[in-house]
């Protein structure tokens, strides 16, 4: 969530310095309104028009492209305007009309698995985006409902996802969420972050998205599955060396899964 637009600038232009220092590309995201916290008061964010002027201030001022999601087809317009890629939130992602007015801007896509879904049902969802006329669309895996505040990652989606002819993002710190397990808000438990990220990359992701606050236990919205700014540094180090021992020595791991049969 933008908390403000001093800690969007801090968060934005560190991990630019981070990602850059190891060669990875990096983009923003944050959410300018976030329509599906727990409790009704529970604090949703600035708002579309102020939302989206600190987006463009962050942008301007770290040279960063920036990533927000939309809940409701109308905000695809605006936002399209300031975001270089706009996000689908995973429990919206059969929405058709929201799809459709997202694909139509020429924005890239960012569209969430719903953690009620298949990976392979996302074949639908591809569907819609581009006979909307996408230009881009990468789908995310974020896990899988299991049982009550609790989600659980098969990483056969990502395989299934990529053979459907899409890049798929890992979302390893939104898969370790605990979705309403602290009553009025949303619990996590970020030690299983870095297992997750190495599992994924293991097998061959396009792209990683990872929640980072500089004080994670003091942030107004998914405080407990975020990572430490101060860490991140660490975190990419073993990336950068395991994303490139795998595509040396096989590629990616998900080009052909009948290999072993």
């Amino acid at each position: 969530m933008l908390e403000s637009l001093e800690l969007g600038l801090l968060v934005a232009g560190r991990m630019r310095e981070e990602c850059g220092r190891r060669g990875f590309g990096y983009v923003f995201k944050a959410s300018f309104d976030k329509a599906n916290r727990t409790s009704v008061h529970s604090e949703r964010g600035p708002g579309l028009d102020l939302g989206l002027e600190w987006l463009r201030r962050i942008k301007s001022e770290t040279g960063v492209p920036v990533l927000t999601d939309i809940h409701e087809p109308h905000q695809a317009g605006p936002v399209s305007e300031v975001a270089d890629m706009l996000q689908i939130p995973a429990f919206l992602c059969r929405q058709t009309d929201l799809l459709a007015a997202a694909s139509r801007t020429g924005r890239p896509l960012n569209v969430k698995k719903a953690q009620f879904m298949a990976p392979e049902d996302m074949s639908s969802v591809l569907e819609k985006c581009r006979d909307s006329g996408a230009r881009g669309v990468v789908l995310c895996e974020r896990g899988t409902s299991f049982g009550y505040h609790r989600l659980v990652v098969d990483f056969r989606s990502i395989i299934l996802m990529r053979a459907l002819g899409a890049p798929v993002m890992f979302d390893a710190t939104h898969s370790v969420q605990l979705p309403g397990g602290l009553g009025a808000s949303s619990g996590g438990d970020r030690r299983f972050v870095l297992p997750l990220v190495r599992a994924a990359l293991a097998i061959g992701v396009d792209s990683i998205f990872l929640e980072i606050h500089p004080n994670p236990d003091e942030a107004k919205s998914d405080g407990p599955n975020m990572l430490p700014l101060d860490k991140a540094g660490r975190l990419l180090d073993e990336m950068k060396e395991l994303d490139g021992l795998i595509r040396s020595r096989i590629g990616f791991a998900c080009a052909d899964i009948g290999g072993l049969e």
